[in-house]
């Protein structure tokens, strides 16, 4: 008996009757594999599925459910976002006074090349108990691509998050030129705040170019300085920093204070704390952490650059609390996919097996032999002249050097 022929992709009806997915699975097993693997490691989350579930699958497995998992959902955004920039729809109604913060995170990825993801956190203004700004209700957008790319990306979270009908819309970051880019395109309007920590790691490296160039200062006097910052705004506070920076003149005291002077108009502290607005960022930093951070910058982790996306859309369902409503968008995203190479595969059959049927059915005429017919019309035999002599033979042998000599002898 001979080996089996390849027939290539095949389906079951009932794998999609159950929701079967891949990997022999069940629809439920499939999907904690997932949700695990998106909080942890690959390796750490087959080995507590099986103690969970007694489901024993392996790592190759967790990481090609999740990467499957995580394109079909990055599909199913990137589709809504074009809907959104092409129908326009009006968002949904959110709160009156909202927060947006931008920030950057750096992923190892594989051949030793780092990449930064970019993240967006929103988040609803108000105060707690103790009457303190502060931010709630926070939800997030992460991506790894350039800035205009970002910018598009995250027009699907603000759209949720109505950002367009709030009232107020403050923007707490650091003076990074694509953060700028960023509140443009969504709320060009916004508050925009230089983040006070930010600041304050501005005006340390000036103290410390002072302390470098044999200048002496007071004990206290980044706290002090930061004080008035906060309570009295920038104006004396830039006046001190460029008396010390004509007194003790370096390049990194120049360049430092270029910075803050550059920005001045975003370090109105007392007046955006007496409004209610927070100062710090510190939502988008824990943002870092919580969703890029904590699962691709684990150690030893190098990741291919097309995964990370994939991964991010997952990391930001979780955290977001919006799982269920990702996975059932996923699923279908994939099960649609599914359909669609299967239907390619029989076009693609049927137009093979017609191919062959038609040569079966219409075998190849055999050659005549009658001379008659074998001549063709459009090019007719030459006919011979009455002199042509049929005993000539068809080749000629060339006469032998030998005989060549005799003969030029003889003539002699």
């Amino acid at each position: 008996m001979g080996p089996a022929l390849l027939v290539g992709w095949v389906f079951f009806p009932l794998d999609e009757e159950l929701g079967l997915l891949s990997g022999g699975l069940t629809a439920r097993g499939e999907e904690m594999l997932v949700r695990l693997s998106t909080w942890m490691p690959y390796e750490s989350a087959r080995e507590l599925l099986e103690d969970l579930l007694g489901m024993r699958v392996s790592k190759a497995t967790a990481h090609r459910a999740t990467l499957a998992t995580g394109q079909a959902a990055l599909a199913v955004w990137d589709a809504e976002v074009e809907r959104l920039k092409q129908e326009a729809p009006q968002a949904p109604a959110g709160a009156e006074k909202q927060a947006l913060s931008g920030d950057g995170a750096m992923v190892h990825l594989v051949r030793g090349e780092w990449a930064e993801v970019k993240t967006l956190a929103i988040g609803e203004v108000t105060r707690n108990t103790r009457g303190e700004v502060c931010t709630q209700q926070l939800s997030y957008c992460s991506r790894l691509g350039d800035a205009a790319s970002f910018e598009q990306a995250t027009l699907l979270e603000t759209h949720r998050r109505g950002l367009d009908q709030a009232a107020e819309v403050c923007a707490v970051q650091d003076g990074a030129q694509w953060l700028q880019g960023l509140v443009d395109y969504h709320r060009a309007d916004a508050v925009r705040i230089l983040d006070f920590a930010h600041a304050a790691e501005y005006l340390n490296a000036i103290g410390q170019a002072v302390q470098a160039a044999g200048g002496r200062l007071p004990a206290g006097w980044l706290e002090g300085v930061l004080h008035r910052l906060k309570h009295q705004g920038p104006a004396r506070v830039l006046r001190h920093l460029s008396w010390l920076a004509a007194r003790y003149p370096s390049s990194l005291m120049q360049e430092q204070l270029t910075y803050l002077q550059k920005r001045e108009a975003h370090m109105q502290y007392p007046i955006y704390q007496e409004a209610g607005w927070p100062i710090g960022s510190g939502s988008v930093e824990s943002a870092n952490k919580l969703v890029v951070e904590a699962r691709l910058k684990g150690a030893g982790m190098r990741w291919e650059r097309q995964n990370v996306n994939p991964m991010l859309v997952l990391r930001n369902a979780v955290c977001n609390r919006r799982w269920n409503e990702t996975w059932a968008a996923a699923v279908t995203q994939r099960q649609a996919l599914r359909s669609s190479w299967r239907q390619a595969g029989a076009f693609w059959t049927l137009v093979f097996w017609g191919a062959r049927v038609s040569r079966l059915s219409h075998p190849p005429v055999a050659a005549s032999t009658d001379p008659a017919a074998a001549c063709s019309p459009e090019h007719p035999t030459r006919r011979l002249g009455a002199g042509y002599s049929w005993r000539q033979p068809f080749l000629r042998r060339p006469p032998s050097t030998s005989a060549v000599s005799g003969e030029a002898g003889a003539k002699k």
